[in-house]
């Protein structure tokens, strides 16, 4: 007889083989446990290899949960569960646990040829190696089989691929998930495959079913839904969030949306998402290359449309010409770096954020423009709004940087009031703008030059690379202009910092001490700080979206503080920018290991500093 305890939080992981469909179970573990109303964050961890041998630690796929009864922040630090489905994931794993750790193995794939395929000498469900967990060895892949037996065009070799779904069934016994969540999924997925779908149904209500009756399992985990604000949410990662936010932008600016991409890790998926959207008026093209991307969606913006593009690591190096070119022309474009642990290919399915000195600094000549980063997962929506509202607002190309953590990871998201959303007018050109004549490069009050649609009549003016002359957009080779020039597009960038929120202060009366951080590194810093504080520690934290221009009050809040500690998953690129511009001693906590940060190492680096 299973008995029943109340849990605040739990983290769980669910590993396997890379074809073994973690990320499956994982997702709809997740869409459960949202309906069922409890906080979640998320974390998928993929192998980099497309396909690495099976069986190998290589080839493992990893998917967490951190949900609860409370506000959490991020996907956890270690977890509580693990579900491993084979003994390569076992392995790739189980050093992360504590002790008392609860781990749940399909103990059909602890056979010899795996064993040794995962580096083990000998079985660890045997040896007394794992006595310090409380470990449940369930035959998932035989019970699979079992309760597939009779379906007709389902061999014990399809019914095995199920055993993800049995999993998943224990799972939902274990944490009391709503099994109509899942169930629908599995009728619309596969809904033209009858045997498909009978097999997954039959997997999944064997695995819960036999957790529910089993003596194996005898605890069941309650964690009560969490008290969120009111309205209607979503569960949502980094790549949708940022796919609507651009399509929000599109339909309240009234710009046709142009996306051009080209195929690169994890940045891709953007552009499938958006692919999907055709009823949005979304055109997507995938370019034979990145530089043809760049350009395509420049070409767009030309055009009066809002072109976009997105990429990661190496194909930002280059799209840099065309940024470049971009903002010579002084035209609204968004370029999306969703980062990834380099240099060169890297680690392509790793998360890094050290790509912040390029998007700032990265072309030829003096080429500043506006540099963004999402937060989290549900912050995408609103930061790609931002950024088309300011490169739309001053003719500007803007770079959104996101990660690989954020594009990956979910978490509820609060549906916006659509009334609400920022307004971005084009204001296009409709005339003359001087003395009966137009004028390409005569600013307004924001410095920002007219954006004229080609084929607009009286509106024909020169495009290209070349220096413009100020106002009139003739090429100019003028040293004295090229100076004007070069500085009127820096003031314009400068003057944004009067169009943006100032830096907030999370502020604890009597810290000396300020966290600081930007992009992903919100979730751990504020998680980090909060346990200080519950342990009597006094520290104060920050956050910036805008990295170019830096909100104006940026250098006062460092100065108000005897010390500032800057988090990054990079060798400390913020830190060394604040130093230069502010004069402050700006400290650094670095972490460039292909991983995001985690909560417990921000609360350690904080309570050696205070």
């Amino acid at each position: 007889m299973s008995r029943t305890v109340d849990k605040e939080r739990v983290v769980i992981r669910i590993a396997g083989d890379s074809g073994d469909g973690m990320q499956l179970a994982g997702g709809r573990f997740t869409d459960a446990t949202a309906v069922f109303g409890n906080d979640l964050a998320t974390a998928p961890d993929y192998p980099a290899e497309v396909r690495a041998p099976t069986g190998t630690l290589r080839g493992v796929s990893a998917f967490q949960i951190h949900f609860a009864s409370r506000d959490i922040l991020t996907p956890g630090d270690k977890p509580d569960v693990l579900v491993a489905m084979n003994p390569a994931a076992l392995k790739s794993n189980v050093e992360e646990l504590d002790d008392g750790s609860t781990i749940v193995v399909n103990e059909d794939a602890f056979n010899k040829r795996n064993l040794t395929k995962a580096g083990y000498d000998s079985n660890p469900l045997e040896d007394g190696s794992l006595s310090e967990f409380r470990v449940h060895a369930l035959p998932m892949t035989s019970m699979t089989v079992k309760a597939t037996e009779g379906i007709e065009g389902v061999s014990s070799r399809d019914a095995a691929r199920s055993k993800n779904l049995f999993a998943l069934g224990v799972l939902s016994w274990m944490y009391g998930r709503p099994l109509e969540v899942t169930e629908r999924w599995i009728e619309q997925k596969f809904a033209k495959r009858e045997a498909v779908l009978t097999a997954n149904l039959a997997a999944f209500h064997a695995g819960y079913n036999f957790a529910e009756t089993t003596e194996l399992l005898e605890v069941q985990y309650h964690v009560k839904p969490a008290s969120l604000r009111s309205g209607t949410y979503r569960n949502v990662d980094g790549t949708t969030a940022t796919a609507l936010g651009l399509i929000a932008a599109s339909v309240t600016s009234k710009l046709p949306l142009f996306f051009a991409s080209y195929p690169i890790t994890p940045a891709s998926e953007l552009l499938h998402e958006l692919a999907r959207q055709r009823r949005f008026g979304v055109r997507t093209l995938q370019a034979e290359d990145e530089i043809a991307a760049a350009s395509m969606a420049l070409g767009a913006a030309f055009g009066g449309q809002l072109g976009v593009t997105a990429t990661s690591g190496p194909g930002m190096d280059l799209k840099a010409e065309t940024i470049g070119l971009a903002v010579a022309l002084e035209l609204p474009m968004v370029i999306i770096d969703v980062q990834r642990a380099g240099p060169s290919t890297g680690m392509p399915t790793k998360p890094e954020a050290a790509d912040l000195l390029m998007a700032l600094y990265g072309r030829h000549g003096e080429s500043p423009l506006p540099v963004l980063a999402a937060a989290t997962p549900a912050h995408c929506f609103s930061a790609a709004i931002e950024a088309v509202r300011l490169a739309v607002a001053y003719r500007t190309p803007v770079i959104l940087l996101s990660d690989a953590f954020l594009a990956n990871s979910s978490e509820p998201w609060l549906i916006p009031d659509v009334d609400e959303l920022p307004e971005i007018d084009p204001n296009f050109a409709e005339g003359p703008n001087l003395d009966g004549e137009f004028l390409p490069y005569l600013r307004d009050e924001r410095l920002a030059r007219p954006w004229a649609v080609p084929g607009s009549s009286g509106l024909a003016h020169r495009i290209g690379g070349l220096e413009k002359e100020d106002a009139t957009g003739n090429i100019s080779y003028e040293a004295a202009n090229h100076a004007r020039m070069t500085s009127l597009r820096a003031e314009k960038i400068a003057g944004i910092a009067d169009d943006i929120p100032p830096l907030g202060v999370d502020h604890q009366e009597g810290s000396e001490l300020l966290v600081l951080g930007w992009g992903s590194s919100y979730g751990p810093i504020t998680a980090g700080v909060r346990r200080v504080r519950d342990k009597g520690g006094k520290v104060s934290s920050a956050h910036l979206h805008h990295l170019n221009p830096l909100p104006a009050n940026t250098g006062e809040v460092l100065r108000s503080y005897g010390r500032v500690l800057v988090a990054e998953t990079n060798t400390g690129q913020l830190a060394r920018l604040l130093r230069g511009e502010f004069l402050v001693d700006a400290e650094s906590f670095t972490k460039l290991e292909g991983e995001p940060l985690l909560a417990a190492e921000l609360e350690r680096e904080i309570m050696e500093r205070i």
